[in-house]
């Protein structure tokens, strides 16, 4: 960051959190959903044989494990520790959380049918969270 421009990082070509945008109409990254995705540790599961990356007009399909489960154990008392646990974002970039709000129904149903695919034994939770990334 430098002193002449303190709103944004140099290095990035997204604004700081907080940072009015400069166009309201300007698209910027919104996330429409965000969940989970799981799986037995010694379960061999390539994520990216199931789930798109990118879906037109530019929806982005994110996943990542994480270092350890945000929870401790799943509904059915399986222990989070024993499974593999992916975060999953899915965003577009958008003038509006109502303009990206309209491709939820059908992110939520193309999704599903992705994950039904999956081997047994993957689980997910993805739920509607529209909101600006930033």
């Amino acid at each position: 960051m430098t002193p002449a421009d303190p709103g944004r990082d140099p290095d990035l070509a997204l604004p700081i959190a907080n940072e009015p945008a400069d166009d309201p109409d300007e698209p910027r990254p919104i996330r429409i959903l965000q969940g989970y995705l799981w799986f037995p540790k010694e379960a061999d599961v390539d994520l990216g044989a199931y789930l798109p990356e990118r879906l037109d007009p530019d929806i982005h399909v994110l996943w990542d494990e994480l270092p350890a489960p945000p929870f401790t154990f799943f509904d059915d008392g399986t222990l989070a520790a024993t499974q593999r646990v992916h975060q999953v974002t899915v965003l577009t970039f958008a003038a509006s959380e109502e303009e990206a709000g309209r491709y939820a129904p059908w992110l939520a149903e193309t999704l599903q049918a992705a994950l039904e695919r999956t081997p047994e034994g993957v689980g997910w939770q993805i739920v509607e969270d529209l909101r600006p990334l930033g």
